[in-house]
């Protein structure tokens, strides 16, 4: 199981344990959210195994279907290797072709650097600091913000 209290401490919907009836009620749901156009799931996986290191995915805000949320994790072991930092900024670019966003936001913990560091990196830029209800801690927690808007052709 790749789901760790590492890991799950970072994410809001994710918690620990993480079991197997949960992975397969997520998997659907997110296909389910795909097939009517309000996500871009993506199972991380590794290039030279095939194993499963992580998730990404992009979807849809309720309220304002222009806009949409990055959401990730990575297995502990796969930390710090770079791989968000590698699927980021194509996960992005999908958000906005394939789901025809203008803005898509992030968030993390402030104790989250590495997190911060991603977004920063994908040209994210903060919007400030709010309160977010994590599920999976059954707690709201305080979160930075931070977005990137559709970028603009050059036609």
């Amino acid at each position: 199981m790749m789901m760790t209290p590492e890991v799950s401490r970072w994410v809001a919907y994710w918690p620990f344990p993480f079991t197997y009836e949960m992975a397969v009620a997520r998997i659907e749901a997110a296909r389910d959210w795909a097939r009517r156009g309000d996500a871009l799931p993506f199972a991380a996986t590794d290039k030279a195994s095939g194993d499963l290191i992580g998730w990404v995915m992009i979807y849809r805000d309720e309220e304002n279907h222009r806009r949409g949320s990055l959401g990730y994790w990575f297995g502990e072991k796969h930390h710090g290797k770079g791989y968000m930092r590698e699927l980021a900024p194509v996960a992005l670019a999908a958000g906005f072709d394939l789901l025809d966003l203008d803005v898509i936001e992030a968030a993390a913990q402030p104790a989250n650097a590495a997190s911060i560091a991603v977004m920063r990196a994908c040209g994210m830029k903060p919007t400030g600091e709010g309160m977010v209800y994590a599920p999976a801690r059954g707690r709201h927690e305080l979160c930075q913000f931070y977005e990137v808007q559709r970028p603009h052709s050059l036609a």
